[in-house]
Protein backbone atom coordinates (compact mmCIF):
# COMPACT_ATOMS: atom_id res chain seq x y z
CA UNK A 1 0.00 0.00 0.00
CA UNK A 2 1.47 3.54 -0.82
CA UNK A 3 1.32 6.16 1.43
CA UNK A 4 -0.89 9.06 0.96
CA UNK A 5 1.07 12.56 -0.02
CA UNK A 6 0.20 13.92 3.47
CA UNK A 7 1.18 11.16 5.59
CA UNK A 8 3.34 11.43 7.78
CA UNK A 9 5.20 8.15 9.14
CA UNK A 10 7.14 7.42 11.96
CA UNK A 11 10.30 9.39 10.70
CA UNK A 12 9.47 7.96 7.63
CA UNK A 13 9.81 3.63 9.04
CA UNK A 14 8.56 1.55 10.63
CA UNK A 15 8.23 1.32 14.72
CA UNK A 16 11.07 0.49 16.52
CA UNK A 17 11.04 -2.24 19.43
CA UNK A 18 11.73 0.48 21.61
CA UNK A 19 8.81 2.16 20.48
CA UNK A 20 6.62 -0.66 20.32
CA UNK A 21 6.97 -1.34 24.11
CA UNK A 22 6.74 2.35 25.34
CA UNK A 23 3.26 1.96 23.12
CA UNK A 24 2.59 -0.87 24.94
CA UNK A 25 3.55 0.13 28.38
CA UNK A 26 1.58 3.83 27.28
CA UNK A 27 -1.14 1.36 26.62
CA UNK A 28 -1.21 -1.03 29.58
CA UNK A 29 -0.86 2.38 31.61
CA UNK A 30 -4.65 4.04 29.62
CA UNK A 31 -6.38 0.86 29.91
CA UNK A 32 -5.83 0.64 33.33
CA UNK A 33 -7.60 3.93 34.10
CA UNK A 34 -10.80 3.68 30.88
CA UNK A 35 -13.60 4.62 32.80
CA UNK A 36 -14.46 8.40 33.02
CA UNK A 37 -11.58 11.42 32.30
CA UNK A 38 -8.39 10.15 32.73
CA UNK A 39 -5.25 12.56 33.62
CA UNK A 40 -1.70 12.13 32.06
CA UNK A 41 0.72 13.83 34.17
CA UNK A 42 4.03 14.17 31.65
CA UNK A 43 7.17 15.96 33.38
CA UNK A 44 8.76 18.71 31.74
CA UNK A 45 12.53 17.52 31.78
CA UNK A 46 13.86 21.43 30.63
CA UNK A 47 11.53 22.89 33.48
CA UNK A 48 10.82 19.77 36.00
CA UNK A 49 7.69 21.36 36.15
CA UNK A 50 5.09 18.72 35.48
CA UNK A 51 2.32 19.52 33.15
CA UNK A 52 -1.28 17.56 33.77
CA UNK A 53 -3.57 16.58 30.32
CA UNK A 54 -7.06 15.42 31.04
CA UNK A 55 -8.04 12.89 27.92
CA UNK A 56 -11.35 12.49 27.58
CA UNK A 57 -12.65 8.73 27.10
CA UNK A 58 -12.95 9.60 23.17
CA UNK A 59 -9.53 10.74 23.19
CA UNK A 60 -8.23 7.80 25.24
CA UNK A 61 -9.86 5.47 22.89
CA UNK A 62 -8.34 7.32 20.19
CA UNK A 63 -4.98 7.16 21.68
CA UNK A 64 -5.65 3.66 22.43
CA UNK A 65 -6.20 2.44 19.08
CA UNK A 66 -3.11 4.35 17.55
CA UNK A 67 -1.25 2.74 20.04
CA UNK A 68 -2.22 -0.70 19.77
CA UNK A 69 -0.96 -0.20 16.03
CA UNK A 70 2.38 1.44 17.22
CA UNK A 71 2.71 -1.82 19.63
CA UNK A 72 1.92 -4.16 16.83
CA UNK A 73 4.37 -2.58 14.51
CA UNK A 74 2.50 -1.16 12.37
CA UNK A 75 2.43 1.45 9.98
CA UNK A 76 -0.30 4.28 11.00
CA UNK A 77 -1.90 7.00 8.62
CA UNK A 78 -4.25 9.74 10.16
CA UNK A 79 -6.57 11.35 8.17
CA UNK A 80 -8.19 14.32 8.85
CA UNK A 81 -11.87 13.91 8.08
CA UNK A 82 -12.27 17.15 6.41
CA UNK A 83 -9.39 16.23 3.72
CA UNK A 84 -10.01 15.88 -0.24
CA UNK A 85 -8.13 12.72 -1.33
CA UNK A 86 -7.13 11.77 -4.66
CA UNK A 87 -8.25 8.37 -6.13
CA UNK A 88 -5.48 6.56 -5.18
CA UNK A 89 -5.12 7.61 -1.72
CA UNK A 90 -8.57 6.34 -1.30
CA UNK A 91 -8.53 3.19 -3.24
CA UNK A 92 -5.88 2.58 -0.90
CA UNK A 93 -7.62 3.49 2.38
CA UNK A 94 -10.08 1.42 1.33
CA UNK A 95 -7.51 -1.66 0.08
CA UNK A 96 -8.94 -1.76 -3.40
CA UNK A 97 -7.72 -1.17 -6.96
CA UNK A 98 -7.72 2.54 -8.40
CA UNK A 99 -9.79 1.78 -11.31
CA UNK A 100 -12.26 -0.56 -8.98
CA UNK A 101 -12.78 2.36 -6.74
CA UNK A 102 -13.77 4.85 -10.05
CA UNK A 103 -16.35 1.84 -10.52
CA UNK A 104 -17.81 2.76 -7.54
CA UNK A 105 -17.91 6.75 -8.01
CA UNK A 106 -19.42 6.68 -11.09
CA UNK A 107 -22.37 4.15 -9.69
CA UNK A 108 -22.54 7.11 -7.18
CA UNK A 109 -22.14 4.67 -4.59
CA UNK A 110 -19.39 7.26 -3.26
CA UNK A 111 -19.78 11.09 -3.40
CA UNK A 112 -16.62 12.89 -5.13
CA UNK A 113 -16.21 16.03 -6.57
CA UNK A 114 -14.36 17.13 -9.88
CA UNK A 115 -12.34 19.38 -9.93
CA UNK A 116 -10.59 19.74 -13.54
CA UNK A 117 -10.50 16.19 -14.99
CA UNK A 118 -9.71 14.85 -11.23
CA UNK A 119 -11.81 13.04 -8.80
CA UNK A 120 -11.61 14.24 -5.31
CA UNK A 121 -13.44 12.41 -2.42
CA UNK A 122 -14.05 13.85 0.54
CA UNK A 123 -12.57 11.51 3.71
CA UNK A 124 -15.42 11.80 5.59
CA UNK A 125 -17.42 10.08 2.75
CA UNK A 126 -14.81 7.27 1.81
CA UNK A 127 -15.13 6.80 5.99
CA UNK A 128 -18.83 6.28 5.75
CA UNK A 129 -18.80 4.29 2.85
CA UNK A 130 -16.39 2.07 4.50
CA UNK A 131 -18.42 1.73 7.38
CA UNK A 132 -21.77 1.24 5.41
CA UNK A 133 -20.07 -1.75 3.82
CA UNK A 134 -18.41 -3.47 6.93
CA UNK A 135 -22.05 -3.30 8.19
CA UNK A 136 -23.48 -4.56 5.05
CA UNK A 137 -20.95 -7.46 5.19
CA UNK A 138 -21.34 -8.62 8.90
CA UNK A 139 -25.23 -8.14 8.23
CA UNK A 140 -24.58 -11.14 5.28
CA UNK A 141 -22.06 -13.23 7.01
CA UNK A 142 -24.60 -13.24 10.48
CA UNK A 143 -27.22 -14.45 7.06
CA UNK A 144 -25.13 -16.74 6.11
CA UNK A 145 -24.34 -18.62 9.63
CA UNK A 146 -27.82 -18.58 10.32
CA UNK A 147 -28.49 -20.61 7.00
CA UNK A 148 -25.81 -23.09 7.86
CA UNK A 149 -27.17 -23.30 11.31
CA UNK A 150 -30.12 -24.57 9.54
CA UNK A 151 -28.46 -27.07 7.59
CA UNK A 152 -27.12 -28.78 10.70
Amino acid sequence: MTMPAFAEGLGGRLPSDTEKAAANQLRSILAAHASGDAKLRVLDEITNTPAEITLTPGLSSLLMELLRHVGRGDAVTLVPVSKMLTTQQAADILNVSRPFLIGLLEQHEIPHTTVGRHRRIKAEDLFAFKNQRAVKRAHALSQLAELDSDYL
